[in-house]
Order: structure tokens, then sequence, then C-alpha cells
């Protein structure tokens, strides 16, 4: 896979790092010449010019890269540059850093950007994802910010504890896609049973995060008693109940 990163700075360098690791052909592109002394990049193609010029992506041969990746510490210039590569050349992937959270609005497909890439923001989940129990933690936006990978971790005193993930109804535009486990990971099935301390992830829309936020939420335990007392019971749902969707996907 060929990837053109613009910015050889210290986020631009270690994505090109990681890359050549991953055997991939990398090109980076910066305005200092002194970037490339300094590197340590070995297998990297680079060219000095401003990504913002056209003509400096002609002479990258910008069309002939899988993705473009703008890692500068401008959200100016990455913005310009995403949309150029998407504009112009027909960029199928296109990531875009953003260095200043006010700015993320903007980072969407409305300027060329298929994946943005928020730094800040992706720090504020990843501590949230580890203190917060209860409460639905976003950690990516996905798909030029129609969808999100989104985190739950369940309490000890959920309504939720005890019901399989086929006896809930998700929301449509949900999907549980993993369950952490004791540092297991499980792929979810209609069966499984939901305990506390569970980390459920979902691939969710935006739109949909605040109908799976109250359905997980404790007061969203109101009137399952009744269900879960029928269950126990015996009572069986009729026909028509039976044939109803319950909303996971898997």
């Amino acid at each position: 896979m060929k990837v053109v990163i613009v910015g050889a700075g210290s986020v631009g360098s270690s994505i090109a790092r990681e890359l050549l690791a991953h055997k991939h052909e990398i090109l980076l592109i910066d305005l200092k010449p002194e970037v490339i002394g300094r590197s340590g990049l070995r297998g990297a193609h680079w060219l000095v010019g401003d990504a913002c010029e056209l003509s400096t992506l002609q002479d990258a041969k910008l069309e002939d890269a899988d993705v473009v990746v703008s890692a500068t510490g401008d959200d100016k210039v990455n913005l310009v540059v995403s949309l150029l590569a998407k504009t112009e050349f027909g960029i199928g992937r296109t990531v875009g850093r953003v260095n200043n959270p006010k700015n993320d609005w903007m980072f969407n497909d409305a300027w060329g950007v298929d994946v943005a890439v928020n730094t800040p923001q992706l720090m504020t989940a990843l501590v949230e994802e580890a203190v917060e129990i209860g409460d639905l933690v976003r950690l990516l936006t996905l798909q030029t910010g129609v969808s999100s990978l989104v985190e739950f971790t369940v309490p000890h005193d959920s309504h939720a504890i005890g019901l399989t993930v086929g006896d809930i109804d998700w929301p449509e535009d949900s999907t549980l896609v993993a369950i952490l486990r004791d540092q297991a990971p499980i792929t979810p099935s209609r069966d499984d049973v939901i305990d506390g301390g569970d980390e459920l992830f979902f691939v969710t829309t935006i739109a949909a995060e605040n109908q799976l936020r109250e359905l997980l939420s404790p007061g969203a335990g109101e009137g399952r008693e009744s269900a879960t007392a029928a269950a126990a019971t015996g009572d069986q749902p009729s026909q028509s109940d039976q044939l109803d969707d319950d909303g996971f996907d898997g």
C-alpha cells in the first residue's frame, strides 16, 4: 500500500515508522529539508515542498496513493490537503489530524476527510473509559463523523445483569461488536449473558448514541422485572412477538 504523509514532525514520523515496519511504501512531504536528515526513517521517500500547493501534490504523484495522511500541526493545512487529495486526485482514503478540538466539526466529508484523528479527544475518551462506569463513552468517530465506536462498562447493580444479549432490544442503528470480560475479548452471541463489570463495545450512529445511553441507564430497568418474571414462570410470548426482530445483528 502506498501512503503519503504530509507533515514529518513527531506525529507524522511516528506514523511513517509504524507503516514502514509493516512493509508499506511511504512518501513524506514537508516544508523543511532538515527533517530528512534527523528523521531516521530508512526506506521512506521524501518530497520537500508546500503540500497546499497543487504543483507539489502533482510532483508527489498523489493519484497513485492509496491513503493520504495530513499530520501537520496546522489544522488549516490538514483540511486543505485532505480536500485537494479527495477532489483533485480522487484519493479513496484520507486521514486528518485535528490539533484544536474546536475545529473537529470541520473535519468531515465536506472537507474531504474520511477519518479525523482528534488526539486530545481520544486521550480524554481513554481516561473516561478507564474510570467511568455506567456511562457511555465515545472512543472513536468513524465514517466521516456518521458513526462511532463507544464503550459502556456495566455497573454491578445494572438492570442488564442476567439478561442475554438477545433479550435486549438494542437501538436499530447500534450493533454490539465485542464484550471485554476479565481482560478477554468475547464475540457476542444472542445467548451471552451480561455480567457486572463487562465492557460492552458498540458501533453506532452518532444519532443513536442517546438512545443507547437511555437504554443502558439505571432508569431503563423499570418495567423489565415483569418481563423477567414472565420468563421465570414460563409464560411464552405470542407468535407475533416471536417474529419481532430483537435488534441484534450477530
